[in-house]
């Protein structure tokens, strides 16, 4: 039944694409996708009807469901029923998709469904390779994309991961680059992040702002601030719609009219006002290597006030396959290396976190390991300081929201700012 149902929902998408004939954007990589496909919908609705990925929809059910803009009826075969019978009028004018892939195969099988017109890759990490036998494997498999990306379109590549500009030959596209790096062709520079150095943070209050300069392929500068945002990774998750609204002939005032409008979701580095004054860096959402140590860079950057310290709640990043013991490991190296005062690890792969980081030199008095979310939410809870900063990061399977929400200043506002927050989740 599900095949049937899989089968039927693409043939009904293909149809309605060929119909309407909107310019489909691709996103994907082993992070980030989420935060650049807001950022490219945001600026773009400046002059297109856009639609774009509902929730976490990037597989083969949920790219079409986006699309048809409607959400899955899970089990229910009335309920599928009635979405492979829905006859949408009208598509938006444009559509911006995240393509998620678990498997080989995965991505030539999304890009059936809607092939793109301009297709984007952030980075490549080894998140999802437990099912590709190394990192090179897994690249090739984002690389299909830029294979099925229309020749007469547009490839957008991450300048600052080696592995992404090593693909650019796997397009017939245009390739426009993006990054921090001297050689990208839009430029992000005079990063500058201004955190607030305070004994007390509480709900409301403006805790830092991110500054730097684009630079655009027609030499345009693009003077960025960013209010309550962190690390050089809000500024990257940017460019992409820069360097598509500009192709698309998006003015410079229409691109600074909505960038600071876009919405990033709850558990991608929100800061959140902690108990006893504390502020927690909640990037609970999910982890991959790359993720992490931009995470950790990021707590690095803020300059605790007398006796606060910095406290990593780390959990274990899943799907790393044969990578799983070393990566954890450099996490640990990492956390010493941007001056983690006390090191909390949550479940039993990131034991190899907290190894690596009492062998860079953390005290292990410092570092705490726990099996569960609960138990370590609750040693917090008693040990938290004012002052401290508190970054919390972990996999979906490790539930470290659930530490989050022990330690927030306002619990009852947790369905609005925490991941993973309905019933399906709660209850379990």
């Amino acid at each position: 039944m599900k095949r049937f149902v899989q089968k039927q929902l693409t043939k009904k998408v293909q149809k309605l694409l060929q119909k309407h004939n909107p310019l489909v954007i691709a996103v994907t990589g082993s992070v980030g996708k989420t935060s650049v496909r807001n950022a490219i919908a945001s600026v773009l609705s400046a002059k297109f009807r856009v639609g774009t990925t509902m929730k976490n929809y990037n597989n083969e059910f949920g790219v079409p469901l986006s699309i048809l803009g409607v959400e899955s009826p899970g089990k229910s075969i009335i309920g599928w029923m009635k979405v492979l019978l829905r006859d949408p009028k009208e598509l938006p004018e444009v559509f911006v998709l995240e393509y998620g892939i678990d498997r080989p195969g995965d991505m030539e099988y999304l890009c059936e469904i809607a092939r793109p017109n301009i297709s984007v890759l952030t980075r490549i990490s080894p998140v999802h390779a437990e099912y590709f036998r190394s990192i090179e494997q897994l690249a090739e498999e984002k690389a299909v994309l830029l294979e099925q990306t229309n020749p007469d379109g547009l490839t957008v590549l991450n300048a600052d991961d080696p592995r992404v500009l090593g693909l650019a030959g796997h397009t017939k596209a245009n390739v426009i680059t993006y990054g921090f790096s001297s050689g990208a062709d839009v430029k992000a520079r005079d990063y500058q992040l201004e955190t607030r150095e305070d004994f007390s943070f509480e709900p409301g209050e403006h805790v830092s702002t991110v500054r730097a300069r684009v630079l655009t392929l027609d030499e345009e500068v693009i003077d960025l601030e960013l209010e309550n945002m962190l690390g050089t990774t809000s500024v990257s998750s940017l460019l992409p719609a820069i360097v598509i609204a500009k192709h698309l002939g998006l003015t410079r005032e229409e691109i600074l009219s909505k960038l600071p409008e876009t919405q990033f979701e709850p558990g991608r580095m929100s800061l959140i006002p902690g108990i006893k004054g504390s502020l927690i860096i909640d990037s609970s959402y999910n982890a991959a290597p790359a993720s992490m140590v931009a995470a950790l860079e990021v707590l690095g950057e803020f300059h605790p006030v007398e006796e606060a310290r910095r406290i990593a709640v780390l959990g274990h990043m899943a799907e790393l396959g044969q990578y799983t013991e070393e990566e954890h490991r450099m996490i640990g190296l990492k956390s010493a290396e941007v001056g983690v005062h006390v090191l909390l690890t949550i479940g039993e792969p990131s034991l190899d976190i907290r190894r690596g980081a009492i062998e860079a030199g953390i005290p292990e008095t410092s570092t705490h390991h726990f099996d569960t979310p609960e138990e370590a939410g609750r040693w917090l809870d008693r040990e938290i300081q004012k002052g401290d900063i508190v970054l919390v990061k972990g996999s979906q399977s490790a539930r470290t929201e659930k530490i989050v929400k022990d330690v927030m200043a306002e619990p009852l506002r947790a369905k609005e700012l925490l991941v993973r927050q309905s019933s399906y989740w709660t209850q379990n």
